[in-house]
């Protein structure tokens, strides 16, 4: 399956290296930064789920 990679609506602009992209499949979720392509976090849907929630609650906080 062919994942097409969409880049974050917040970056610096200009050059466009220094982003965040993201390729989703129906059961995971690829990451990479566009500076560091060969480099791809994996991960699912409700393991980010999970850690936003935590951010918005403050429970990750120190």
């Amino acid at each position: 399956m062919r994942r097409a990679d969409h880049r974050a609506s917040f970056s610096d602009g200009s050059e466009g290296s220094t982003c965040v992209e993201v390729a989703a499949t129906p059961t995971t979720l690829h990451l990479r930064e566009s500076d560091i392509p060969d480099t791809r976090l994996t991960t699912t849907p409700s393991a980010v789920a999970q850690l936003l929630a935590g951010i918005r609650s403050g429970a990750l906080g120190s």
